[in-house]
């Protein structure tokens, strides 16, 4: 497992992205900075379209800051890579692949030998709750189910970071707790470092460590929530009187942006 306490630091460092060019530039993100600590789940929260997955997408490497750094444990964010792994709303599964072949797929292509490969592939997928579909088809499982392959997927290769864009978005209320509650245990066992993109607010008071409440475009940062949950945390807790303080807090923030 990962050595969360010495990998994992993200740095934001007043980081502006804008797209476009021949005088018809958008500014998504601004002057926006943000460190994550090693091992901690962070989330992301803002109105539509105030740069969250944009956001996410310079960690990972996808996009380039127009100005500012992006660096994970002190180096520069150039390119996408192993040690960032990346969860999208949609599983993106190979669906001419069994489940095992998907989660084995990332070590596949860096040369790891079959069986060692196939047995890192099904312990993640224990952990996942998978045990007895490895010989699955994408096609053959709910969606929740599929979301579970594709953070295996991410987890064997045992990222320094794993980024997660809205992941739970698409699945009913009931598989999306389930799946809330199922990370949650996951990350307890393998504590990488989580930035976690959502709109919802429940969502991320319920998995974060702390949460970061962006402006309306162009995406700034507005606020460093705290959220003093005790863990390891259930349902009820979103109930609690210190979880609904802090909801109308962060809801009070995020309408005020979404009005402005």
């Amino acid at each position: 497992m990962i050595d969360a306490a010495a990998i994992g630091r993200i740095d934001l460092e007043d980081v502006r992205i804008a797209f476009g060019g021949n005088g018809h530039t958008v500014e998504a993100v601004q002057s926006f900075s943000l460190t994550t600590r090693p091992g901690e789940f962070v989330a992301l929260l803002g109105p539509s379209g105030c740069g969250k997955s944009t956001v996410l997408n310079a960690v990972a490497g996808f996009v380039r800051p127009s100005d500012g750094r992006v660096l994970v444990d002190g180096e520069p964010v150039a390119r996408p890579g192993a040690d960032r792994g990346m969860v999208f709303q949609q599983h993106s599964l190979f669906p001419w692949k069994t489940v095992v072949e998907n989660v084995e797929f990332g070590l596949k292509m860096r040369g790891v030998g079959r069986t060692e490969r196939n047995s890192a592939a099904r312990t993640y997928l224990h952990l996942m709750g998978l045990g007895g579909f490895e010989n699955a088809y994408p096609a053959q499982l709910s969606g929740g189910m599929q979301q579970r392959v594709g953070i295996a997927r991410v987890l064997v290769n045992r990222p320094r970071v794993m980024l997660m864009d809205e992941p739970f978005a698409a699945l009913d209320a009931q598989t999306r707790l389930t799946m809330q509650e199922l990370l949650l245990a996951v990350w307890q066992e393998v504590r990488t470092t989580v930035l976690f993109v959502t709109h919802d607010i429940d969502e991320a008071l319920f998995l974060s460590d702390r949460v970061a409440v962006m402006t309306a475009r162009p995406g700034r940062l507005r606020d460093i929530v705290d959220v003093p949950l005790s863990r390891p945390r259930a349902p009820e807790i979103t109930t609690a009187p210190e979880f609904m303080r802090l909801k109308a807090h962060i809801f009070a923030q995020v309408r005020a942006e979404a009005l402005r």
